[in-house]
């Protein structure tokens, strides 16, 4: 309130007390000009300026409303459930939760589950990844999971022998034959035949950006789940921080 910043600000003592701040509301940041200005304080007004400077290049007033950036809607407490999710969801735990995931990633180790799987969940969301381990079983509850929500992931032995190299020295005495280019064809083949099990779509993740994959599974998830009734999939942004569509109920086996 203005009572509470001339407070502050009347408060301030010491000739190396400096004030920066941002303060949406015009008449607040008149305030802050006249108080600091009567006793005589440094003060930088941070974002006045440049959104000055913004709504003249664009022709545009801009609304001044505080908080504007941080509403916490319903959009955007789907978005924490789904982010939590997917962490604890994340390289095959709680795998008898699958059935309540919207998305479940396959895939061997260093084929991008994870980032692909925090990069759709803050779209929104809910997914789950199950890691492919050689001699390995994967968890029974896979193979309930709709074909439609399921994605493989692949990616070319090259490629993937070259990434987990930079990932030995991690590993240490422990890395064994990870990394090994006729391990990684093995593992690769063996993932391939258990993803034409599933019936799976799969999705060649090499080379691409985590944006570029996560377009390519939102659209086969969208066709594929025509009862949504979406005119299109939504373009996945060049960044990370974007907005997902609105959130639908997705169907579930039996509905």
């Amino acid at each position: 309130s203005r009572g509470q910043l001339e407070g502050v600000v009347r408060g301030a003592t010491g000739d190396d007390c400096v004030f920066l701040y941002t303060l949406a509301d015009t008449r607040l940041r008149d305030v802050m000009h006249r108080v600091t200005l009567e006793k005589d304080i440094m003060a930088i007004d941070i974002m006045g300026p440049v959104v000055g400077a913004l709504a003249g290049a664009i022709h545009r007033d801009p609304a001044w409303k505080a908080g504007a950036v941080r509403t916490t809607g319903a959009e955007y407490f789907e978005r924490v459930d789904a982010l939590d999710f997917a962490v604890q969801h994340d390289d095959g735990r709680n795998a008898e939760e699958l059935d309540q995931a919207d998305i479940v990633l396959i895939g061997v180790s260093r084929s991008s589950k994870t980032p692909l799987s925090m990069y759709l969940a803050f779209k929104g969301y809910k997914v789950a990844n199950v890691p492919l381990v050689p001699g390995v079983e994967p968890p029974p509850e896979l193979f309930a999971v709709d074909r439609s929500r399921l994605f493989g992931l692949v990616i070319d032995a090259g490629t993937l022998s070259e990434i987990r190299r930079q990932r030995i020295g991690d590993l240490g005495p422990y890395s064994g034959g990870y990394a090994d280019i006729g391990h990684v064809e093995d593992e690769l083949a063996d993932s391939r035949a258990l993803m034409r099990r599933l019936g799976c779509f799969v999705v060649n993740t090499g080379s691409r950006a985590i944006e570029e994959t996560a377009q390519e599974i939102l659209r086969h998830f969208e066709c594929a789940l025509p009862r949504q009734g979406a005119a299109q999939v939504e373009q996945v942004p060049e960044t990370f921080h974007a907005r997902r569509a609105p959130r639908r109920r997705l169907p579930r086996p039996g509905d």
